[in-house]
């Protein structure tokens, strides 16, 4: 029975990846209408992995939904924050969108459905003259602090602040570079994909982080970078294996966890998280940190994209993990919830 789970894993793996790639050849595309209510159908998924339990690595499985809309208006998400009434939550996609909605729960908590779902476009910046191209609005990830939204984006590579208030129909008030050391470069789509806030009372003085997807020193690396105050400066961010980075955040100790991702024919489908110190931060430093979780296509994951913390009423701290679809029929949108318990 194992062969052949691993047989049809391998032969449907191929129309997966290619869905990735090109997923217009599949039907799926970004929403036209902003604004409006889009019904949103979700299943329940009871068990993160079948017969497994809900503890993994170092958290707790407390439950997940697939999601859909009818005219595959939902997707493409490259990440998700969470609003202080940890109902509501923001998220962007690569497509050039914005994307708000409430998280519903059931009777005992658990993540039930998504409701007041809308999509909107997002407004460029003026560093293209075209406002809507691709490569203008790709954007990838998010962080909301000082009243603001900053986005990062590959490929024009930069960190956009948005206005939170009106921000569905605001263009950047600020936009700025990555830091970078001289000589290196990020590369066209695998550069700017987290970003994160480094908490106040820190080191980094609540200075912007962002880690780069794919892109790497001469050692293998990813790049990051600091983007202001005593910290400012680049550093590096030892890779382990196969996999990239597509989201981050930090926690309130001060330690940040990165959502990563692996996504091939040889590697296969894979999910990680790991947990760094804040405080290893540093300009030319090479910071390593701990195995939180890891899973692979036997669990119930895809395309993972997007990370967010919060602290829940018991005082744990919760994760919220998204996944990218690719606007294709032959990947999931996905919205996952653990506690985390070490």
């Amino acid at each position: 029975m194992a062969v052949k789970k691993r047989w049809a894993i391998a032969a449907f793996l191929p129309f997966v990846l290619f869905a990735a790639f090109f997923p217009a050849a599949f039907g799926g595309q970004p929403a036209k209408i902003d604004g409006e209510v889009i019904p949103v159908k979700s299943l329940v998924i009871d068990e993160f992995k079948r017969g497994a339990g809900n503890r993994f690595g170092k958290l707790e499985y407390l439950g997940g939904l697939v999601m859909a809309t009818k005219n595959s208006e939902m997707g493409a998400v490259s990440s998700i924050r969470l609003l202080p009434d940890l109902k509501h939550f923001i998220s962007v996609m690569d497509t050039g969108h914005w994307a708000v909605g409430e998280i519903e729960r059931d009777a005992d908590g658990r993540l039930s459905g998504i409701g007041d779902y809308k999509i909107y476009s997002m407004l460029g910046s003026a560093s293209r003259k075209s406002q809507d191209h691709k490569d203008n609005l790709d954007a990838e990830g998010m962080v909301i602090a000082d009243g603001h939204i900053y986005v990062s984006f590959e490929r024009d590579h930069r960190i956009a602040a948005f206005p939170l208030e009106g921000f569905e129909t605001a263009k950047p008030v600020e936009v700025e570079k990555p830091v970078l050391d001289e000589g290196y470069r990020l590369r066209n789509n695998g550069g700017m994909e987290a970003v994160l806030k480094s908490p106040d009372d820190g080191p980094l003085k609540g200075a912007l982080v962002y880690v780069a997807e794919r892109s790497y020193n001469d050692q293998g690396n990813f790049i990051a970078g600091v983007q202001s105050g005593p910290g400012k400066g680049m550093f590096l961010v030892e890779r382990v294996g196969a996999y990239d980075v597509t989201d981050g955040v930090f926690l309130k100790d001060g330690t940040f966890l990165l959502l990563e991702r692996k996504f091939g024919l040889q590697d296969g489908i894979g999910m990680r998280i790991r947990r760094f110190e804040g405080k290893d931060i540093a300009p030319g430093k090479t910071i390593s940190g701990s195995i939180v979780m890891e899973a692979d296509f036997s669990h119930q994951i895809d395309n993972m994209e997007g990370l967010d913390a919060f602290t829940a009423a018991d005082g744990s701290t919760h994760l919220i993990v998204t996944s990218d679809d690719n606007h294709s029929l032959l990947e999931r949108n996905l919205l996952l919830e653990f506690k985390m318990v070490e």
